[in-house]
């Protein structure tokens, strides 16, 4: 199995020299979960470009520092290629900026949100099960960085994750025990560790200290990740099952 990740954003050098680029992440949620997976980068941010939905068996798309509604030339081919993969039927997962870019692709809408930024530890309400989530009954908790929201899901895409704070956090397109695509917008690959680090190299320049000092405490709390880099592994096993 070949997975193919769209990467769509940079770390500093900092954290890059600590924790690697962002395909590396998806690497260590999901690679001890899927063996039989070959991990290809396809530096998207960079304006690299895929051959064809076909290149792999299935994509991943990274978060981003940039919105899906800004004016940047490499996001409208991005928003074709995905385009293209769920008509092939080539199964794509979409974290952070992922998710919000593949609904904005289908015809959802993505805005800067006014309740302002979510970061630290968040806890998410499963609305839906999909059979391929493994380890997670009613909910799951993550960290969440971000300001831009799904403000409304494509035509055909069913809800099924939410927050107060987010009440479009996880998407299905398709048959949601064997959907053509889903997205989160929470970051399952990202350790506390991690988002300690950056918020405190880029984070609280920008974020009130009023929501990242009671942000940055939640991180103390244990997480989900090891259930989404099972569910991630199961739902490429799923999708691929056959071909």
């Amino acid at each position: 199995m070949k997975i193919g990740i769209l990467e769509t954003g940079h770390l500093s050098d900092t954290l890059k020299a600590k924790y690697g680029r962002y395909p590396a992440f998806f690497q260590r949620l999901v690679g001890p979960h899927l063996p039989e997976a070959a991990f290809f980068t396809v530096a998207i941010v960079d304006g690299e470009v895929a051959e064809s939905p076909q290149q792999a068996d299935g994509w991943i798309i990274t978060g981003s520092r940039s919105g899906a509604y800004e004016n940047e030339p490499w996001i409208p081919p991005l928003e074709t290629f995905l385009r293209d993969c769920l008509k092939a039927h080539v199964p794509v997962v979409g974290i952070c900026f992922g998710h919000q870019i593949l609904a904005q692709a289908m015809g959802g809408e993505v805005v800067n949100s006014d309740k302002g930024w979510g970061v630290g530890l968040h806890d998410y309400t499963l609305t839906a099960r999909p059979s391929w989530i493994e380890g997670m009954d009613t909910g799951f908790t993550i960290p969440a960085i971000h300001q831009d929201q799904v403000a409304k899901a494509p035509e055909g895409a069913q809800v099924f994750a939410q927050s107060d704070f987010c009440p479009i956090a996880g998407l299905v397109y398709g048959d949601p025990d064997k959907p053509d695509a889903f997205s989160i917008q929470p970051h399952p690959e990202m350790s506390a560790a991690f988002v300690a680090d950056i918020a405190e190299e880029r984070l609280q320049h920008i974020i009130p200290a009023e929501t990242m000092q009671p942000a940055l405490k939640t991180l103390a709390k244990p997480g989900d990740q090891a259930a989404w880099g099972k569910s991630i592994a199961g739902f490429f096993r799923q999708a691929t099952a056959g071909r």
